[in-house]
């Protein structure tokens, strides 16, 4: 009858590193998802059809990851100890980076 009353919600959210961790991840899950979908539109013609496979799945995959991992941070981040939410900052700046790299070698690639 009570298992919501685990989610930590309301006058004590829980307002720490991992919270604000999950919204950036929330934030940034969905401009990745936009940007990969004007970049795909952009140079849909000019890749080959396994690149835009590739691209497809990429496009499905990181936000479905990064928008998960932050509403887990976000409602239950404060529960984990302080080892356990560098893993998903580590996480974050794996694919932040490898998310940067394609979207600037794209766009080099475009101005060419």
């Amino acid at each position: 009858m009570c298992y919501l009353a685990q989610v930590n919600i309301g006058s004590n959210l829980g307002i720490n590193i991992a919270y604000f961790l999950g919204l950036l991840q929330i934030i940034f899950g969905l401009f990745y998802l936009i940007l990969v979908v004007v970049q795909l539109v952009r140079i849909g013609n000019r890749v080959s059809r396994f690149a835009t496979i590739f691209y497809i799945i990429q496009l499905v995959i990181i936000p479905i990851f990064l928008l998960l991992s932050g509403f887990i941070l976000i409602f239950q981040g404060w529960r984990l100890d302080p080892i356990l939410q560098f893993q998903p900052l580590i996480l974050f700046a794996l694919i932040f980076y490898l998310s940067i790299k394609d979207i600037m070698l794209n766009t080099v690639n475009r101005n060419r």
